[in-house]
């Protein structure tokens, strides 16, 4: 790992020829310039593209043996894996344990600035011991600088105890090394302004947890077609998106897939499962556990023994 006494060198931390005038900038050519930088956060996504596709099979592979996905990091890396982690629950209906954010200082520096915790290598090795976790967990180290103790402590422990890591920073390999199972690199250049790794940095970062998470949940069996078949009916905005979910694929009335979604349990697969195959509500859910939660290899096993 890179000595944090010389961070002077690193990627994110030196200055943008392209915002010198920064102070100077009226308002419509500011944003035009923040724009113009954004714009590199998708091309470092696509210059990853292989790390990431090798990640999510890796990553989906550990969950379906019954491992657990982790993001740790410190500050607005911190901050980006929390909130990824705690959008799954109500996105694909997957369980809070399944999907955990690790941030340096805990739950308090979601809200409240607490840099200095991050040197703490020790904190992070302790944060994975806490979390007992195994040779079937994925654990991804998210750190824009590449450098946070924090995440290099937590990625060391996790290796020792078997998990399959993962590195996610914004600055190249020759900078800062970590031994991992997966390297992703998003190269998005110096800041508009200096060393302020919330803005591409951390855009790039959002880019690619949402890869990253939603491939994985594809890879699971969450999603049919490119619809949100496991979202969880909470409240009144996802109950009219999972009735128009099944409006949409089975032609039914809302009336009609109203009813549908009550018989199921709130569930859309399910529901649809049983609109499609007139199975009951517990032999669909006995199908769709024999077939991992996946919703089109359990239809394909019910037309393939009726065209039998």
């Amino acid at each position: 790992m890179t000595n944090l006494q010389s961070r002077g060198h690193l990627l994110t931390e030196q200055v943008n020829p392209n915002s010198l005038n920064l102070d100077q900038l009226p308002s419509l050519e500011l944003v035009e310039l923040f724009n113009s930088e954004d714009q590199k956060a998708l091309t470092a996504v696509a210059e990853a593209k292989n790390e990431l596709a090798k990640a999510i099979d890796i990553t989906a592979e550990r969950l379906r043996q019954g491992g657990r996905l982790f993001y740790v990091g410190a500050g607005t890396s911190g901050r980006l894996g929390v909130l990824d982690a705690a959008e799954c629950p109500p996105t694909f209906c997957t369980p809070p344990e399944l999907v955990q954010g690790i941030i340096a200082g805990g739950a308090g520096a979601l809200v409240r600035s607490s840099e200095d915790l991050e040197d703490r290598a020790e904190d992070g090795a302790e944060a994975i011991a806490q979390r007992h976790i195994t040779q079937l967990d994925v654990v991804v180290g998210i750190t824009a600088g590449g450098t946070t103790p924090f995440v290099h402590g937590a990625l060391q422990a996790a290796r020792q105890r078997g998990a399959a890591t993962i590195f996610m920073a914004c600055v190249p390999s020759s900078q800062v090394s970590c031994e991992t199972d997966v390297d992703i690199r998003l190269l998005t250049g110096p800041e508009i302004l200096a060393g302020s790794t919330r803005l591409k940095a951390g855009t790039v970062t959002k880019l690619a947890l949402n890869i990253l998470s939603t491939c994985v949940m594809v890879r699971l069996g969450k999603v049919y077609g490119n619809r949100m078949v496991d979202v969880a009916v909470t409240n009144h905005k996802l109950r009219d998106r999972a009735l128009g979910i099944l409006q949409d694929l089975t032609g039914l009335t809302r009336e009609a897939a109203g009813f549908l979604l009550e018989r199921s349990g709130k569930w859309v697969k399910l529901a649809l499962l049983m609109h499609w195959t007139n199975l009951s509500k517990a032999e669909g859910s006995k199908l769709l556990s024999e077939n991992q939660g996946n919703l089109r290899a359990a239809v394909n096993q019910v037309k393939g023994k009726v065209d039998s």
